[in-house]
């Protein structure tokens, strides 16, 4: 039996670049077939970081964060500006703290006077108990005596060093609050020696 010829391409079969119903028909769809991404994800994409998150880069991270912790301290312990709090910036307060350093202060004993007085507890005699304690509060009376007349001469100082309408608020019980300090726990740490007031 004969073989039929094949029929040819009907000319209504829609060719490259007709469209159809709006729609394209035939040709091949452009770049890799991925829908573009959003700005949003375009965004998201950018923020991310360069560094993977892995255990050496945590631990980096936390290396420098060491460093500049210890730096910040090692700054505000020596007075330098930059690493002071708020409480202790500005040439008025650096006045006030040479000038407590510079004598001498019955409230850097309050610390060592509770030690010896906690140490007396343990001691079986009752007179010695009490008057221990006796003796504590009468010397806490001579530290707030100093600490009063420590506010006002500091005042005084600082009036005449920057003149009586710029004195800062304040600057009278900043300095009271630094004799209890004993002075090696002292933060800025002292400047001057005992004995030098600040000019």
């Amino acid at each position: 039996m004969a073989k039929n010829p094949s029929a040819p391409a009907s000319s209504d079969a829609p060719s490259d670049g007709t469209v159809l119903n709006g729609v394209p028909v035939g040709s091949e769809p452009s770049g890799k077939g991925r829908a573009t991404p959003t700005r949003a994800e375009q965004e998201a994409a950018r923020k991310r970081p360069l560094v993977p998150d892995t255990k050496e880069a945590k631990a980096r991270a936390k290396a420098d964060l060491a460093t500049q912790r210890e730096k910040a301290r090692v700054g505000m312990a020596a007075g330098d500006p930059r690493y002071l709090p708020a409480r202790d910036q500005g040439a008025q307060r650096k006045f006030v703290r040479d000038y407590v350093d510079g004598g001498w202060h019955l409230g850097e004993a309050v610390m060592p006077a509770m030690v010896v007085v906690i140490l007396a507890t343990f001691i079986p005699v009752r007179d010695v108990q009490f008057y221990s304690f006796v003796a504590l509060w009468i010397f806490i009376f001579f530290v707030i005596g100093d600490m009063v007349l420590t506010s006002i001469n500091t005042k005084r100082a600082v009036k005449k060093k920057f003149g009586a309408d710029k004195i800062e608020k304040g600057l009278g019980w900043y300095a009271a609050m630094r004799t209890v300090q004993m002075r090696f726990l002292r933060l800025p740490k002292p400047q001057v020696k005992r004995g030098q007031r600040p000019s």
